[in-house]
C-alpha cells in the first residue's frame, strides 16, 4: 500500500499564472463571453490551487468587463494566493483569492508560472 501523505495542497502559497482565455472561450456566445470568463478563471484556480473556495478581486473583474461584455482580453496574467480561512464556521480551512498582476512591458508571452515569496 502506498502511505498517504498529507500534500502540498495545506500550505499557504501564491502563485503568478498566465490563462489564455481565448482558448477557453472558443465558440461562446458574444453576449456570455465576460460572465464565462469570470467562471473559466474560477475553474482555473480551483484546479490550481485545490480549494473549492475561490474569490475573484474586483479589479479582476474590471479588468475583464473594461472590454465590454463581448471582447474579452485574450490572455490575462493573475496571481492566485492560497490563504487561511479565519471564519471559525467556514467549511474549509483553506480559500484562493484571485487577483490581477501586473503585466511587463515586454508582454505575457513567454512568461511561465512564478512562485511569489511573502514576507508576512
Amino acid at each position: 500500500m502506498v502511505e498517504k501523505t498529507t500534500g502540498r495542497k495545506e500550505e499557504v502559497v501564491t502563485r503568478e499564472y498566465t490563462i489564455n482565455l481565448h482558448k477557453r472561450l472558443h465558440g461562446c456566445t458574444f453576449k456570455k463571453k465576460a460572465p464565462n470568463a469570470i467562471k473559466e478563471i474560477r475553474k482555473f484556480a480551483q484546479k490550481a490551487m485545490g480549494t473549492t473556495d475561490v474569490r475573484v478581486d474586483v479589479k479582476l473583474n474590471k479588468h475583464i468587463w473594461s472590454r465590454g461584455i463581448r471582447s474579452v482580453p485574450r490572455r490575462i496574467r493573475v496571481r492566485i494566493a492560497r490563504k487561511r480561512n479565519e471564519d471559525e464556521d467556514a467549511k474549509e480551512e483553506l480559500f484562493s483569492l484571485v487577483t490581477v498582476a501586473e503585466i511587463p512591458p515586454e508582454g505575457i508571452k513567454g512568461l511561465g508560472t512564478k512562485i511569489i515569496e511573502d514576507d508576512e
